[in-house]
Formats: C-alpha cells, sequence, structure tokens
C-alpha cells in the first residue's frame, strides 16, 4: 500500500472518529448541559443540638441542666432517616473544637474565659483548636476525635458526605491546640508583637496596649445572673491584636466579634497585598492550573496553616466545607486552598458565605468555589414574597442576572444564622414555607439546603440566654422541641409529632427525594411568569410559574405563595417552549409528582399551549409531561 493510500486511510479514520466524537458530545450535551447526574442537597444540622433529649431549656443553663447532643447520637437509623429525607451531604455544623465554658481540665484542656465567649457553650465560629473537636460532642472527652471518625464513617456507610465548617478569617482570642501534628504551630506563636503587621504574622497587634473587655450595654452580663470565677471583665492579652470582624480598638464594642482574633493574610494595614495575584483571564483556568501557579511562590504563613488544616481534615474522611465569612479574606487565598484541597480530593463540596453579590463570580472563578449561599438576591427576596411584602415578579429577574453561576448560588430558606420560618418574626408559620421551598428547590441546577427541624416546622422560640427567640441558639445549650418530637427519644421515627408536623415532614421528603431524581432539574429552565402575568387572566403577582426540561424529563411547576386564597388561570405555555419540546399533537397529559393526586390535559393551540390551573393557598404542583 502506497503512503498516500495510507494517508488517505488515516484522514478518513480521523474524521470519523472526530465525527463520533463530537457526536457523542452533542449527545451528551443533550441529554444534561450541566454534566450532573442530580442535584445535590445539603442537610445542616447543628451538632451540640441534634441529639439533645433534655427539654429544661432554662436560660443560660448549663450542660447538666439544659443536656447537649453527641456524636454518638447519629445513628444508623438516625443518618439513614436523614438520607431517607432526600439528602445527599450533611453538614455537622460546630465540630471544630471552639471555646466553650464547660470545665474539661481533666482532659488537660484550659477552661475558657466568660468573658472572651459567647453563651455558655460557645461559638462555633471562635475555634480554639483546629486539630480537634468540641469535647461537649464526645462520650469520652479524652476520645472525641476518634468518636469523630467514627461518625464520619457511619455518615459514608449512610451514603451520606460530609462537610464540616472552616472558619479562615478569625479564630478564638485563647486559641490553644493540644493535638498539633508534629512540626506545625499554633497560631501567632512566631508573630513579631513589636509590630503592627508583618507579612508572616498570624495577627494585627496594637503594640504596647492590652486588650480590654467591651463594656457590657442593656443589662448584658456574661452567663446570665451567675457568678464565674474568671469572669472579672479582663481578659489578659498584651497586645491587644484586631478583633474578628476587623475592629482596631483594643476594647472593641460589644457588637463587634469581640471573642476572636482577626488572621492576617498578608494584607497590610493601609491595603497592600504583599503576595502574588492571579495573572489576567486566570479565573478561566482549573485547580490544577491555580495549584501549578502556587508551587513556585512565596505565600503568606497564615496562609499554609489553613491550607495544612484543610488538607488535615480531608485526610481524615471529610468531604468538603463550609467556609465563615469567606469574602473578608483574599481571593488569592481561595485559589492557593482550594486548588490545594481538590488536588487530594476533586470532589470536595466546596460552599462559601459571600454576601457581595459584585464578589461572587471572583470567588467562584478565581477563588475556585463550588458554590455561594444564594443569600441577598433570592433568599431576600423570597423572604418578602412571604411575608407578603414582596412580590414574584421579582424573582425572574433575579434568576436572569445569575444565570452564568446558577449552578454555583446554593439555595437555602433556613441555616444558623437566619431566623426560622415558623417563627413570628419570619411567617409565623411553617406552611408559609412550602411554595417557597418548592421555588428555591426547583428552580436551578443548584443545591438546596435545609437546616434541621425546618423541615417539621420548629420555631426557634426559646429564650436560651445568648440566645435570643425566632433562630436557634448556636451558643447555648437548649432543646429544640419539634426536633425532638421527631427524635421521639432517640427512635428517631417522628413518634412524638402532630399530624401537621408529620404532614410537613412527608412534604419536605417527597419534594427533596423528587429533586435528587429528577434530570430535568439539572438542565434547562425557563421562566413563564411574565409570559403569564402579561397574558393570563387571573394571574398574579402572588403566584410563580417555570418550566425545567431534559432530554428526557419535562416539568410545568406552580407555587401560589398567598396564605389567604386560592386562584383558577389558564396557564399558558409559550409557542417557544412547544417547539423546543417537540410537542406536536392536540393535547398531552400532566401529571403532579408532588402527590400524584392531580391531573389535567396540557391543550396545544396555534401560538401557545394552555393548562386549566386550581391551585390553592400555599399549593405548588410539579407537573411532569407525560
Amino acid at each position: 500500500m502506497s503512503k498516500q493510500n495510507i494517508f488517505i486511510i488515516m484522514l478518513l479514520f480521523s474524521i470519523v472518529m472526530g465525527c463520533k466524537k463530537e457526536a457523542n458530545q452533542v449527545a451528551e450535551s443533550t441529554t444534561n448541559k450541566k454534566g450532573l447526574k442530580s442535584k445535590k442537597v445539603v442537610y445542616q444540622v447543628f451538632t451540640r443540638l441534634f441529639g439533645n433529649t433534655n427539654t429544661t431549656n432554662k436560660p443560660w443553663g448549663t450542660i447538666e441542666e439544659n443536656g447537649v447532643g453527641k456524636f454518638n447520637d447519629f445513628t444508623d437509623k438516625a443518618l439513614r432517616e436523614i438520607k431517607d429525607l432526600g439528602v445527599t451531604h450533611i453538614w455537622y455544623t460546630g465540630v471544630p473544637h471552639h471555646g466553650v465554658i464547660t470545665d474539661y481540665t481533666e482532659y488537660g484542656i484550659s477552661n475558657d474565659d466568660p468573658d472572651v465567649v459567647k453563651g455558655r457553650a460557645g461559638s462555633p465560629y471562635a475555634v480554639k483548636d483546629y486539630y480537634n473537636v468540641n469535647p461537649d460532642l464526645a462520650e469520652n472527652p479524652q476520645h472525641r476525635l476518634e468518636e469523630f471518625k467514627a461518625l464520619i464513617k457511619r455518615s459514608h456507610n449512610a451514603g451520606l458526605k460530609v462537610i464540616i465548617d472552616i472558619v479562615p478569617n478569625h479564630v478564638a482570642r485563647n486559641y490553644q491546640s493540644l493535638t498539633n501534628p508534629n512540626g506545625v504551630e499554633d497560631f501567632g506563636v512566631s508573630d513579631d508583637k513589636t509590630v503592627v503587621y508583618h507579612v508572616n504574622n498570624n495577627f494585627y497587634y496594637n503594640t504596647n496596649e492590652a486588650f480590654k473587655v467591651p463594656n457590657w450595654e442593656h443589662g448584658y452580663s456574661p452567663l446570665g445572673d451567675e457568678t464565674h470565677p474568671l469572669e472579672d471583665g479582663e481578659f489578659d492579652e498584651v497586645p491587644a491584636k484586631w478583633t474578628g470582624n476587623g475592629s482596631r480598638l483594643s476594647q472593641p464594642k460589644m457588637n463587634d466579634w469581640y471573642e476572636t482574633v482577626k488572621i492576617n493574610y498578608g494584607i497590610s494595614p493601609d491595603g497592600r497585598k504583599d503576595f502574588d495575584t492571579l495573572p489576567n483571564g486566570f479565573e478561566n483556568e482549573d485547580y490544577k492550573k491555580h495549584f501549578q501557579f502556587w508551587q513556585d511562590k512565596t505565600v503568606p504563613n497564615s496562609w499554609t496553616k489553613f491550607k495544612n488544616i484543610a488538607l488535615y481534615w480531608i485526610d481524615m474522611g471529610v468531604d468538603g466545607f463550609r467556609y465563615d465569612m469567606a469574602e473578608m479574606v483574599p481571593v488569592e487565598f481561595w485559589s492557593y486552598m482550594n486548588s490545594a484541597i481538590k488536588m487530594k480530593n476533586p470532589n470536595a463540596f466546596l460552599l462559601a458565605e459571600v454576601y457581595n453579590p459584585t464578589l461572587y463570580r471572583a470567588y467562584i472563578h478565581k477563588g475556585k468555589m463550588d458554590y455561594l449561599y444564594d443569600k441577598v438576591q433570592l433568599y431576600d427576596t423570597i423572604k418578602s414574597v412571604m411575608q407578603g411584602r414582596g412580590k414574584t415578579d421579582y424573582i425572574p429577574a433575579i434568576i436572569d442576572d445569575l444565570k452564568d453561576i446558577e449552578h454555583q448560588m446554593l439555595h437555602f430558606l433556613e441555616n444558623h444564622d437566619e431566623q426560622r420560618i415558623a417563627s413570628p418574626d419570619f411567617a409565623g408559620s411553617a406552611q408559609i414555607g412550602k411554595p417557597a421551598m418548592v421555588v428555591s428547590a426547583t428552580i436551578s441546577t443548584s443545591p438546596t439546603m435545609i437546616y434541621f427541624g425546618q423541615e417539621v416546622g420548629e420555631d426557634g422560640s426559646e429564650d436560651a440566654g445568648f440566645g435570643k427567640p425566632t433562630r436557634t441558639s448556636i451558643f447555648d445549650y437548649i432543646g429544640v422541641p419539634a426536633h425532638q418530637r421527631w427524635m421521639n427519644n432517640k427512635q428517631f421515627d417522628g413518634g412524638q409529632l402532630t399530624d401537621e408536623e408529620k404532614a410537613l415532614r412527608d412534604f419536605y421528603k417527597r419534594l427533596l427525594n423528587f429533586t435528587i431524581t429528577s434530570s430535568a432539574l439539572t438542565d434547562k429552565y425557563e421562566d413563564i411568569h411574565w409570559y403569564n402575568r402579561k397574558h393570563t387572566s387571573g394571574y398574579n403577582d402572588k403566584v410563580l410559574s417555570f418550566v425545567r426540561w431534559s432530554a428526557t424529563e419535562k416539568l410545568i411547576i406552580i407555587s401560589n405563595f398567598d396564605a389567604k386564597s386560592s386562584y383558577s388561570f389558564n396557564l399558558k405555555i409559550p409557542k417557544n417552549i412547544i417547539e423546543s419540546w417537540n410537542l406536536s399533537e392536540a393535547n398531552y397529559k400532566v401529571e403532579d409528582q408532588l402527590y400524584n393526586q392531580f391531573s389535567t390535559n396540557l391543550m396545544i393551540e396555534e401560538d401557545h399551549a394552555t393548562i386549566n390551573i386550581n391551585v390553592d393557598a400555599l399549593e405548588s404542583f410539579i407537573l411532569k409531561i407525560k
């Protein structure tokens, strides 16, 4: 055979294989443009509170009075019930060892000063030891790390990925690790405390000034009415360090994060960055390129410390992190740390708290975050609709504004920072959350998050001490009543729930399980709300509708946020969607996927399709075209 013939054969072969590869890529993108198998659902649980069966709930109550939950309360049965709710990831909030008032000196743990601890149980965001876990959570505090490792294993056996907190912006004012790996030095040990700032100092200092405890206001006293031996209005810290929220005062204000100190990431007091920045266009590079970029760079000492902390937990089996107040830390650091994490575990789940929409894309693309909270846009808008102040008209514009990063914007209606839906200051009823939950969970490809107790209507009404009603306290030893009724003395079977609470949990279970099995929810979206606002009589700003579809599933989603009124209208589907769906017959049957008790017909007309809808107050439909 001549070289020319061989060349022609090879050329034809490469063309055929190239066409085949292109065809496969087209087929894959048609099936799922995001390349997703299913949506993710995160169950946030405040670890200290989950298994507590004590119902005393005395304000400022001690661990003996009010009780505390343990790692071991997450039994195989409990984890299976969480998994069966429709959950893929569990975020154990409050795991790293933070300041607490309970005395653990017999285990070699120093006591914490109430003057720089918020609440009796302490804030989970004032971490005292990043290489160990909260002793409150262990049956045997001496073996607390082993008990957490066992929980990781049980969680994995239940089919759940494990997320914990990392708080990079600040640490407890009394940081002291007892279990550092060999060669790992505590924060601040080698700092030059004679200067305000040095690139490799872990903290910022007010040289020649001593820290002073804030002046308490409005009758506040640490631990309420109790007198504690260490509660004397003083805390020995010379020189004074800057406070976690950025306050440079040696005596921070009461509303500052006075229990924490700010970490120095190599940014001088005048804002100069003493580290390399990412080249232009690097936001388009993958984590491997980011990792490689940092290999020959000198980075501030704090960067290395936090990277090593993250990799320590990844090596232990943790599957991801929720980063507290990530926007207070430079985006270059996140490129450095997240790329190192992804090199260890490409599937690590990295969720960040970022509230400034102008920073979203930088922290996703440059910082290599997987997900950010969609708080100031979707959550705040949906909350206003639930409270009867806002209009559903605002929601489609938000989705459109975030369409290039919609997959990265995690949705929620509750978390530890936010008011409980059922609290009077939010909605006053967990039922009002149902249409909002349908919208939040189905309007994008992004993960959904719920907070433990949300699924049974917890109202956060306890006056816990430092923590006040409307939010379940993260600072105190407290019981969580509706959740405790589901827990049913650790049988985890809902045996004490009211009929209304059982029905609410059934709703969440139906919804969340649908979201993690639906191919349409991992693929295409289009708004039909504004089309119906313009063309449909009886359709109003208390209702929201949109469509989701994939190659194998077509959904029409309608939610009525009105708590008092039901509505009837002929919902219209625009012609362009009908054409995208390749619908050609005169009518199609549609069936609700939530309760399977409603079916109707989609009628194809000349320039649109119509469905007759009767939707009750707070009712939602997920209609699937058969």
